[in-house]
């Protein structure tokens, strides 16, 4: 099982890859992405990460509110997407 952690305040250039090797020093990515506008194809300044479930509640107590690219980023748990409205 895996859980998927909401990053915020990501600095514009920060690209998959990028967002992947920042949160393997604190543990096993499965998968990351930063949301990119389409009408621009510049970065919304935000993105996700999925770890492994055991690991995500350290992980957000590791990284939340840690320097990337010079900016502090936010980290949570993502909320499932509301599709009932």
């Amino acid at each position: 099982m895996s859980k998927t952690l909401y990053v915020g305040n990501l600095p514009w250039a920060t690209t998959d890859k990028d967002l992947a090797e920042f949160f393997s020093s604190s543990t096993e990515v499965l998968a990351s992405r930063v949301i990119i506008d389409r009408a621009t194809g510049r970065s919304k300044g935000f993105g996700f990460v999925e770890v492994p479930d055991e690991a995500a509640a350290q992980v957000i107590a590791d990284m939340n509110g840690k320097e990337l690219g010079g900016r502090e980023i936010i980290v949570n748990e993502a909320k499932p997407l509301n599709t009932t409205s």
